[in-house]
This record gives C-alpha cells, sequence and structure tokens, in this order.
C-alpha cells in the first residue's frame, strides 16, 4: 500500500480527463465543465475510492457519469434562447390592472389619522385587534370598527364596487392588497 494521498495525484489527472471529457462533449467549454464537476464529485467522495485500487479509471468513471447525466437532463430540456416559449407561459396578475399604485396611495393618503393607523397595525404589521386595542388604549369593539369603516372608505376613494378586492403592484414589487377580511402590505 502506498503512503501517497491519492487526492494528491488527481492534477497529474487533469490533462487525461479533460481530453476525455472533450472526445465526450466536442466542446472545449462543456470539457472543462465536466472535468471541473468530476474532480468535485471525486473530491467530496473520497472517502468511496478504495486506496490501492486504479485513481485514473474511478476518476473517467465518475467523468463519464457526469457526461451522462448531464445529457439525460439536457433531452428533458427546451432550448429557448429568444425567449418565445418563456413569454407564452406568463401569467398576467388576477386583477384586471385597473389600479395603479399610485390611486392607492393617494386615496390612503385621504383617510383620516385613525383610519390609516389601523389599517397599517391590523393589515400591514399584522397585529391582531387585540393587540392594536391595548396599544391605542380602545376596545376592541372600536377597532374592529374603525378597521371596517377605514376598508370601506378606502374602497370608496378608490372609487371600487362592493366586494371588489384590489391587488396593487408597484415598480418597487411593493404589493398591498384591500380585501373584506383583511388588508397587507407586502
Amino acid at each position: 500500500m502506498s503512503d501517497v494521498d491519492p487526492r494528491d495525484a488527481i492534477v497529474d489527472h487533469v490533462p487525461a480527463l479533460r481530453a476525455f471529457a472533450l472526445s465526450l462533449s466536442r466542446n472545449p467549454a462543456d470539457a472543462d465543465d465536466l472535468v471541473q464537476e468530476a474532480i468535485v464529485k471525486a473530491w467530496s467522495n473520497f472517502d468511496k475510492f478504495e486506496q490501492g485500487t486504479n485513481l485514473r479509471a474511478w476518476l473517467f468513471t465518475i467523468l463519464r457519469n457526469a457526461y451522462y447525466s448531464r445529457g439525460r437532463k439536457r433531452r428533458r430540456e427546451v432550448s429557448d434562447p429568444d425567449s418565445i416559449h418563456t413569454r407564452g407561459m406568463a401569467v398576467g396578475p388576477s386583477h384586471d390592472g385597473h389600479l395603479a399604485m399610485s390611486d392607492f396611495e393617494r386615496a390612503f393618503a385621504q383617510l383620516s389619522d385613525e383610519h390609516r393607523e389601523v389599517l397599517v397595525l391590523v393589515g400591514a404589521e399584522g397585529f391582531s385587534y387585540e393587540d392594536v386595542a391595548n396599544m391605542l388604549g380602545v376596545a376592541v369593539g372600536t377597532i374592529k370598527s374603525r378597521v371596517n369603516r377605514a376598508r370601506k372608505r378606502l374602497a370608496e376613494l378608490m372609487g371600487l364596487d362592493d366586494g371588489e378586492s384590489p391587488v396593487i403592484e408597484a415598480e418597487t414589487g411593493t404589493r398591498a392588497a384591500l380585501s373584506n377580511s383583511t388588508f397587507t402590505v407586502t
């Protein structure tokens, strides 16, 4: 048995691995990727290498398996360099898009301080009615009434029909949703 660590011998096999990878892939960039992948896999699985066996054969087997795994994966993939297929898979928003974030911001700014406060605390921050009641020093019923009136007033200012539930998406990714049960900004 040799005292030499097989990890130290990997570098000696890189040129042969690259030549083998190039013969399989017929593409220099893919060959380099395969060699790198084989070395990483070998390095992370050295506990499975049996000392005294042929290191080069073990590395070539890993590289070969990586090549065929890539081939199987690529057969399941569809090439779409111009994003033709991807564009066809896009799904529009679930709402009709008639509501812009600026309309929401304008309407929200017109609410009273009490209404903005409860909508932010209950809806955006997710506090319970009880928590908000404790924070503001009022009864839970008062908070429930304020939230209900604030939602109705906001819907009115935005010109929404009863039960209509807008979703607003801003350029920044801010999302605000108003429904009969909750108001959220995420």
